[in-house]
């Protein structure tokens, strides 16, 4: 396996290790994934992996919306 390959593979994440990422319950993001609001993710086979670019893209436009009713930014 080239090097170039396996830093291919180590950008893929698991929901259990994107969740760790999120410090979020995995049922949450199976639950965002079901409503079409989380990071991006996509199945290979019968397992659903994150791209940690995606993750971190998806918690930088997160962390720039404003919280509903509080007024505060998170």
């Amino acid at each position: 396996m080239s090097d170039q390959s396996a830093s291919r593979e180590s950008e893929l994440l698991t929901i259990t290790e994107a969740a760790e990422l999120l410090r979020a319950p995995v049922a949450t993001l199976r639950y965002w994934r079901h409503l079409g609001t989380g990071p991006r993710s996509f199945r290979l086979g019968r397992r659903v992996l994150y791209r940690s670019d995606d993750l971190r893209s998806w918690i930088d436009v997160q962390h720039g919306q404003v919280a509903p009713d509080s007024g505060i930014r998170r």
